[in-house]
């Protein structure tokens, strides 16, 4: 740990520093479990126990985007020519760089929301699948049998919903509210249990004897 010492370093007390871990740094996003891009599509005859598609939130759709800039472009339009007439002519630039900005904003944000989660979950396994706004494409492969799903900071902001498995983890649902990760947590926990139930017999023969 760093000392900070003073002149009279003999004379007064060694000040150490001791870093304070909050809730929300001990539950940074820290995945081990690796992509496996490499595995084969599932069978069209697969039973999937889920298939759901994981989005971020956009609260502003399309058309309402649209007509906040028009209303935003208007106002700002009539101020900038207002100043511009009183004599104050850079003003009205300044109006519209406001706007620009505004604009590139919800743009990016929008791009941003073009990432898309897929979870799908047959008897056999789980596939995470993760499309970024780029384009790329991440997939990771858990084994159903095993993977248990856990839920760390329970109504907590940072809350995260885990899967783990031979003590590695993967995070999903990071792009959602906290409230819908833990809703999220709940939906594959019950479709992993429908998973099990499906093998039957064969499922505690692979996993030592129990769930």
């Amino acid at each position: 740990m760093p000392e900070f010492l003073g002149p009279f370093a003999t004379n007064w007390p060694r000040l150490t520093l001791r870093p304070i871990l909050t809730g929300m740094e001990r539950r940074r996003i820290y995945e081990t479990w690796p992509a496996d891009p490499s595995a084969p599509p599932l069978a069209e005859d697969e039973a999937l126990f889920m298939d759901a598609q994981v989005r971020p939130n956009r609260s502003l759709p399309n058309p309402g985007f649209i007509a906040l800039m028009i209303a935003m472009g208007v106002v700002s339009f009539s101020a900038g020519i207002g100043f511009m007439l009183m004599g104050a002519w850079p003003v009205l630039g300044f109006f519209g760089l406001d706007v620009f900005l505004i604009w590139l904003g919800f743009r990016l944000s929008y791009r941003d929301g073009r990432r898309l989660e897929t979870i799908k979950i047959t008897r056999r396994e789980i596939r995470i699948t993760r499309r970024y706004p780029t384009g790329h494409r991440t997939q990771f492969v858990l084994p159903s049998a095993w993977t248990r799903v856990s839920v760390e900071g329970e109504g907590e902001p940072d809350v995260q919903a885990r899967l783990s498995a031979m003590g590695k983890s993967l995070i999903i649902g990071s792009w959602l509210s906290p409230k819908e990760r833990e809703t999220l947590a709940d939906a594959v926990r019950t479709a992993l249990d429908d998973a099990r139930r499906a093998r039957g017999p064969q499922l505690a023969q692979e996993s030592g004897g129990g769930a």
